[in-house]
């Protein structure tokens, strides 16, 4: 191997797709609004537009009410063997190339339509149904008439919406004013870009100094905002009120925005919509929705264009043999018409309705309870997943933050000794008012005991202190901000912060005796375990920084604190904070101090991670990928955690690179590392995509694990883009918030988690589950089943097809290659209906192991990889069982037939629906009481229907002895020879799932 990676330009694959790709410039053009550009909006008046701005409604249907129909015929012709059974049953309505009923080539093909349009209806319905309930919330609008009622769907942009506490925003708006006291909000975005941590946001200063919101109408004031674009972390504009003396202008940044699909932490806000529709940041984040063919479906295609490279051959024979003549080319089109047989109508009907069992088999699994089958078209990709993509916070991880251990030099408090915590507090607030002034000398165990309750109050003290969490009270669910504030409820009390970690440090320090009870921009509040309110001003903030990775705070105590006893200064001390006065140096060493314990207590705050993922990073999965929009240090710890990387695996991080030079030279250095998990930021990976996109592809699918922080949801399906075209394998993409939405439509297989993200990625993902770990079940064991039952499925109604094709090519051809046909009217559509229909459907229940055993060996899924349960290998071995079983029945019955040609039907017909169903019975491998019904009762519907064939078959033939010996004969020879294989094939050479259940 090199250690050098030629600079090679970027070599870029087209990509083939099943829908149009478009960007935000197409959509927007599409609109009639031409190129985005830079727009002007008034406050409180959208009629003053100085261009056409999108409607504000949410659609993720694939279709409209006029283009569902030839949507769905243009997706269904699609396919090859629709396309042909549609020229064949038109051509039947021309008088030289009909061969029978008409009924018989359009009632087919009609079921076969009828069956995909209630279908796709049914989705689409249910689709249309979820956007109306998003486009009809109700929100509350200023106008100059008071406050008005007005639907999601109706918003313009200029309108002043007012959008309450855990209520999400409709459009992408400017913050002008709040409700909450200290002039900000805070705003969960995860349903944007992932992270849970809330945003702080603040109003235009101009209107939050307004007495009331209704003033916003009374002032004239505009926002200059630029054009709409995908990026959710960067925004310019400007506020400007002209009615002012002077002109009030002020500079807007992200921290001014809120955007659509966020959700209010706290307060009621008010902003003015900017942008609406296709325009906003959500939507432009996500692509469009598309019809997914699954891998099962194309190959399954592939094979029919193989059939009818065989009928076109068979045909042409045929007529070759007669020497071309007389109109030979009306005799070819015949032909093709005697055998079209050989290309089974009845395949799609199957597959679709095995694909509706495997749904309904998924819904009422009781061991994932709640998973929901939204794209019911490809359940047997799940059986075929090479490369799984998921994101982090609320997938992989719950998200949720204990505080689990507090580290002081030599002395560690666990979750069983946090009482010893709480009584080491208890006792500096009490015994400083409980000891006498006149006390000298303390006995050795009072200083002791003092000591080490000094140590603890200084650190969970800095704990309580060094954040940038607000209390929020509440009372009935509306804040309270006159009375519940006032008293410091603690059953009112919520703390809000952009961190989990924080609110979890917040919510230890209040349960060892420290409690924040307020907090403003520049003051905060501490009560004690003596209800006293320690009052603190706020001088300086010194932000976390992922250069420094710490975070500090100087505050001036107002109120009294306790005095520790005197006792030599502990290897880690936080000192006690100093005033304004205090010298640079000082301050400098108390912030160094503040943060080491700081840093101590965050050593031990982790993730609780539900088991799943690490069953899945099993040799069943070629790689698995964590994308997500977390920064480097959290991502790697939860990969470790999760058992993404193994303990004995080495990790690669990526360095940051900013140009091609660099890029080059990290890719070398990874190049050199061997089975490494890699780690890389979406800066860096946006890079190397750049300029060496085919190799950071190569090596990359080449790690165990890959790990992708910081990454943008565009950048995530980019990936899932690049995976599929490089590797040609299929993806799988799990996610739980809006941001997973791209990824999850661009993988061959989507997977929505309902969490605390919402529902967006759920209800835009093919398949939804409640929790991460029924993933494990989704795949291994629904998928599975999926995949094999289908590819059965498909073969036995092939093997069905060619069966009867060969019986007639046999028969042709000694009747001087006559264009006659063997079976007419009935007999060819009950053939493949209610005499065979069930017990070759009923292969949909079949399985070949247990569930359990599937979950416990995750080598039989990698099996399914290969594509061997449907490849042209099992595809030949079919085909030659059905030229053999064919010419074994026809030449059986030309060979012992009477007198009269009534007979050779009756012999032939007889003995092939019997080595159908027997053929049905060789193939299941786990009997179910359906399977054994479906048998039964097929056979029975054959006997009785025997009486009303008497055009076919001769009634009175089929009630003698010399009709049972000769059927019992022919099906004896075609299956015999079949089970003889089968029993030394699982002798000698067993499968791998046989020796499981062995």
């Amino acid at each position: 191997m090199t250690d050098s990676i030629p600079l090679q330009p970027v070599r870029h694959k087209k990509r083939v797709d099943s829908r149009p790709r478009a960007g935000c410039c197409e959509w927007l053009r599409c609109c009639g609004g031409g190129d985005p550009r830079p727009r002007t909006v008034w406050l409180g008046h959208p009629e003053k537009r100085d261009q056409r701005y999108p409607r504000n409604v949410i659609n993720n249907q694939k279709y409209n009410f006029f283009t569902f129909l030839p949507g769905v015929l243009f997706s269904q012709f699609r396919y090859f063997f629709n396309f042909y059974f549609l020229l064949l049953a038109c051509s039947q309505f021309v008088p030289e190339m009909r061969l029978g009923a008409l009924y018989t080539y359009w009632v087919p093909l009609g079921f076969v339509l009828a069956v995909t349009i209630v279908r796709e209806a049914v989705e689409e319905i249910r689709c249309y149904m979820r956007d109306k309930e998003v486009n009809s919330q109700v929100y509350s609008r200023l106008t100059s008439r008071g406050t008005v009622k007005v639907k999601s769907s109706n918003i313009q942009v200029g309108d002043l919406i007012l959008v309450e506490k855990n209520q999400r925003v409709p459009a992408d708006m400017i913050f002008l004013r709040t409700s909450e006291k200290n002039g900000s909000c805070f705003l969960r975005t995860d349903q944007l870009d992932g992270e849970t941590d809330w945003k702080l946001r603040l109003p235009v200063a101009c209107t939050q100094r307004l007495p009331t919101a209704a003033d916003l109408l009374q002032i004239r004031s505009y926002v200059y905002a630029e054009e709409p674009n995908i990026d959710i972390h960067n925004f310019l504009g400007t506020f400007t009120r002209e009615d002012s003396d002077p002109p009030i202008s002020e500079s807007l940044s992200i921290e001014n925005t809120l955007w659509a699909g966020t959700v209010i932490a706290s307060g009621t806000v008010v902003g003015v919509v900017l942008y609406t529709g296709r325009e906003l940041r959500s939507v432009m984040n996500t692509s469009d929705p598309r019809s997914k063919i699954g891998l099962f479906d194309l190959e399954v295609n592939c094979l029919t264009k193989i059939l009818f490279g065989a009928l076109v051959v068979v045909s042409l024979v045929m007529v070759a043999l007669q020497h071309f003549a007389g109109r030979w080319y009306l005799q070819i089109i015949r032909f093709l018409l005697l055998f079209s047989n050989i290309i089974p109508i009845s395949l799609r009907v199957n597959l679709d309705m095995g694909k509706m069992v495997y749904s309904w088999v998924i819904r009422r699994d009781s061991k994932i309870p709640g998973t929901v089958v939204r794209s019911s078209t490809i359940p047997e990709q799940l059986g075929r997943i090479s490369y799984l993509l998921t994101d982090k916070t609320g997938t992989l991880t719950q998200n949720e933050m204990v505080f689990k251990r507090l580290h002081l030099g030599t002395v560690a408090y666990g979750l069983d000794s946090m009482d010893e915590v709480q009584s080491h507090i208890f006792s500096i607030y009490t015994q400083q008012s409980q000891e006498p002034p006149t006390q000298k000398g303390p006995t050795v165990t009072t200083k002791v005991r003092r000591t080490m309750s000094s140590r603890v109050h200084e650190a969970v003290k800095a704990i309580a202190l060094c954040h940038n969490v607000t209390p929020v009270y509440e009372s009935n669910g509306v804040t309270d901000q006159a009375e519940a504030e006032k008293q410091f409820e603690d059953s009112c009390r919520v703390y809000q912060a952009s961190s989990p970690d924080e609110v979890a440090l917040v919510q230890w320090t209040e349960s060892v005796g420290l409690t924040l009870v307020g907090r403003d921009q520049s003051s905060m509040q501490l009560r004690t375990p003596g209800d006293q309110i320690l009052n603190l001003t706020i001088l300086q903030v010194f932000p976390f920084t992922y250069e420094s990775k710490r975070m500090g705070v100087i505050v001036r105590v107002s109120g009294p604190l306790p005095r520790p006893a005197p006792a030599p200064p502990p290897p880690l001390r936080v000192l006690p904070c100093p005033s304004a006065s205090s010298p640079a140096l000082s301050c400098r060493v108390c912030i160094r101090g503040l943060i080491t314990v700081i840093q101590i207590s965050l050593m031990f705050l982790r993730a609780s991670l539900p088991q799943g993922i690490g069953h899945l990073q099993s040799p069943a999965l070629r790689t698995v990928w964590m994308l997500t929009g977390d920064k480097l240090e959290t991502a790697t710890c939860t990969a470790k955690n999760a058992h993404l990387v193994t303990r004995n695996q080495d990790i690669h991080v990526f360095r940051l690179v900013t140009n091609r030079g660099e890029a080059h030279l990290e890719l070398n250095a990874f190049r050199r590392k061997h089975d490494c998990a890699l780690v890389i930021s979406g800066d860096s990976l946006e890079v190397c995509l750049k300029y060496y996109e085919y190799e950071f592809m190569e090596l990359a699918c080449q790690c165990p694990a890959v790990v992708c922080c910081r990454c943008a949801p565009t950048q995530k399906a980019q990936i899932v883009r690049l995976l599929q075209e490089r590797t040609g394998k299929l993806t799988c993409a799990v996610g739980d918030g809006g941001n997973d939405v791209s990824m999850i439509q661009e993988s061959d297989c989507g997977v929505g988690v309902e969490g605390k993200e919402g529902k967006q990625a759920s209800l835009a993902a093919d398949f939804s589950i409640t929790q991460f770990k029924h993933l494990g079940r989704l795949l291994m064991v629904h998928g599975r089943n999926s995949y094999k039952r289908s590819a059965a499925l498909s073969q036995f109604v092939i093997h069905r097809s060619l069966c009867i094709s060969t019986m007639q090519a046999v028969f042709s051809s000694v009747f001087y290659f006559a264009s006659v046909p063997l079976y007419q009217g009935f007999l060819i559509i009950g053939y493949s209906t209610i005499y065979t229909m069930f017990p070759v459907f009923s292969l949909v229940l079949d399985k070949d192991v247990k569930s359990e055993v599937a979950m416990l060996y995750p080598e039989l899924y990698k099996d399914l990889l290969k594509g061997r349960p449907l490849s042209y290998k099992t595809f030949l071995i079919w085909v030659l069982i059905s030229i053999y079983q064919g010419s074994t029945i026809m030449y059986g019955a030309l060979l012992l037939f009477e007198s009269e040609f009534v007979h050779i039907v009756a012999i032939s017909f007889t003995s092939l629906i019997l080595t159908e169903l027997l053929m049905v019975a060789l193939t299941i491998q786990t009997w179910h009481w359906l399977m054994t019904v479906a048998e039964l009762l097929s056979l029975a519907c054959y006997i009785a229907s025997l009486v009303f064939l008497h055009e076919f078959i001769d009634v009175y033939f089929i009630a003698t002895l010399s009709f049972l010996w000769k059927v019992s004969v022919i099906t004896l020879v075609s299956c015999l020879p079949l089970y003889v294989l089968k029993y030394l094939r699982r002798r000698f050479s067993p499968p791998s799932y046989s020796k499981l259940t062995s």
